[in-house]
């Protein structure tokens, strides 16, 4: 069983503590002939995929590499434009690197405060009185899972979609937080949770799950 990431939201949304884990590889290469097959554009200062799925290549990936040169935005290394590079038929046959690149602390705040949002919504359209809102969201790529404390603050983590039920680590990471963040004199609860003991401890704790959690039946 694999652990992706682990979230803390304060209870205004903000993100206040976030780590990753594990990242499963998600990187695709491949050699094209001219014309090229896939739709690019440009995004957020990215180039990126638009149209055209093939071979592991998904609408979205942005573009990390070109004939082994890393790729910077819009731009290869050496300042040339990945589009125009990608364009030109003399460079081809041509190698493209796929993937998805890493959240920005920006990018990771937003979707914090996204969350706090559905997850409110989610308690006002649900048919119950007192509904607890979104406590699992499945893909084919992952689970979510959240827990929203007495104080309102909501502890989230990223795990394996085969994983089963993950209501005992979000238990122990509430007890590191209470220990090593809430218990301390000098924070206050919607600040950014920086303690190195609290880092070692849920890193220990993730390692710990990882070893002797195992994945739900018939996955």
């Amino acid at each position: 069983m694999t652990v992706y990431s682990v979230y803390i939201i304060n209870r205004a949304g903000g993100l206040i503590y976030q780590l990753d884990h594990a990242n499963p590889k998600t990187e695709v290469e491949k050699t094209f002939s001219y014309p090229l097959e896939l739709t690019l554009k440009i995004m957020d200062e990215r180039v990126v995929v638009a149209f055209g799925q093939r071979d592991g290549i998904h609408v979205g990936h942005t573009v990390l590499g070109v004939n082994g040169d890393n790729v910077k935005g819009r731009q290869l290394e050496d300042g040339r434009e990945v589009l125009e590079v990608i364009a030109n038929q003399e460079n081809y046959p041509i190698a493209i690197r796929f993937g998805r690149p890493k959240l920005s602390t920006n990018e990771r705040i937003m979707l914090a405060s996204m969350f706090h949002s559905l997850y409110a919504i989610g308690s006002q359209l649900s048919p119950e009185q007192r509904s607890s809102g979104i406590q699992l969201l499945e893909t084919d790529a992952f689970k979510l899972y959240c827990h929203q404390t007495l104080s309102g603050v909501k502890l989230i983590v990223l795990a394996d979609p085969r994983q089963g039920t993950m209501e005992g680590l979000l238990k122990k990471i509430y007890e590191l937080y209470a220990d090593y963040a809430l218990k301390n004199p000098f924070y206050s609860i919607d600040m950014p949770v920086r303690c190195e003991l609290f880092d070692l401890n849920l890193q220990a704790t993730l390692e710990a799950t990882e070893r002797t959690t195992f994945y739900a039946p018939g996955s």
